[in-house]
């Protein structure tokens, strides 16, 4: 038997029960990995709220997880291999990483060499390749200037690093002035609700050559209008939401700026890029902000806590 906490039905953070349940059976194809910790995101929150379609509960949440491989008929994964895991359905197809033991695909599984502490490695899969792959889709390069809209959220501390390890030029928003000084950017705007416009002028007369926005529906057609004519705009959150009321492409869109997004499904099984960013932890290049750990058992007050929006970078829970 494990511990799991199963989210019995669409609700609040109390459908969130820690239960005693068996061990899962390991299909061929599949590993059973002991898990260590996984990070918490955004879309669990909606998922447990009854905003997924797809999903049928009662369902054991957790899009990611990491920890060690107790049973695998894959040779590449010896019983004891520190392995990470992301996306693929997982908490919504099939069980997620909210447990003490999952059942995952063996192509989701990326074998890791790390010293990194659980908490640390269980902050880094969807939250440092989500920030990667939307940097990446941005074009990012040294020298370039970059406003990552959404700042304090895990990914957008994790794109902040990253885009500074580049050599770009960083500013970023944020709701609370109090979170302002949070931020390891080289210039800092709160946002209040309205355009952005006349604060980023001030800095960046023609507009910043890229923005990531992760507030999404909210926020996107002010980015458009906000970014250097010819700049890209990459929506790769929906922190408000995940539609944009009477969207015009021609008339949003300035000539030759171009907008893009990247989708976090296509991270997964990346070991390479998991691996890279790992190393870059370990040597001191990137520092991953971990808000707060949770247990297991405290799962409900950990949901409570992000939907609150009292987070500062990756909340995390281990077993």
């Amino acid at each position: 038997m494990m511990r799991a906490a199963v989210c019995v039905r669409a609700g609040g953070p109390e459908v969130l029960e820690i239960r005693k349940v068996p061990i899962p059976a390991v299909p061929s194809g599949w590993s059973l990995i002991e898990v260590k910790g996984a990070g918490l995101n955004r879309s669990e929150l909606r998922t447990r709220q009854g905003h997924s379609p797809s999903v049928t509960f009662p369902r054991i949440l957790g899009i990611e997880c990491v920890g060690v491989v107790a049973e695998s008929a894959d040779p590449r994964l010896p019983t004891g291999t520190t392995v990470a895991a992301v996306m693929g359905e997982m908490g919504r197809a099939f069980d997620g990483g909210y447990a003490e033991y999952a059942v995952l695909p063996n192509d989701l599984l990326m074998p890791i060499t790390t010293t990194l502490p659980w908490e640390v490695l269980a902050a880094l899969p969807e939250t440092y390749l989500t920030a990667q792959g939307s940097l990446d889709a941005l074009r990012i390069a040294s020298g370039d200037r970059l406003l990552i809209r959404g700042g304090t959220s895990s990914v957008g501390m994790a794109a902040a690093a990253i885009a500074t390890a580049v050599g770009a030029e960083t500013a970023a928003t944020t709701r609370s002035q109090a979170k302002a000084g949070a931020l390891r950017t080289d210039h800092a705007f709160v946002d209040e609700g309205g355009s952005l416009q006349a604060a980023v002028r001030a800095l960046w007369p023609e507009g910043p050559d890229h923005i990531l926005d992760l507030v999404g529906a909210r926020t996107a057609l002010d980015s458009l209008a906000l970014v250097r004519r010819g700049g890209t705009v990459c929506i790769s959150g929906s922190l408000s939401g995940w539609l944009i009321p009477d969207f015009e492409p021609i008339a949003a869109i300035p000539s030759g700026t171009r907008l893009t997004s990247f989708h976090s499904k296509d991270i997964a099984g990346n070991t390479r890029a998991l691996q890279y960013i790992v190393d870059q932890v370990e040597a001191g290049a990137y520092r991953p902000t971990v808000d707060r750990v949770f247990g297991l058992t405290e799962v409900a007050a950990a949901h409570q806590h992000m939907e609150s929006d009292q987070a500062v970078g990756k909340v995390v829970i281990v077993p």
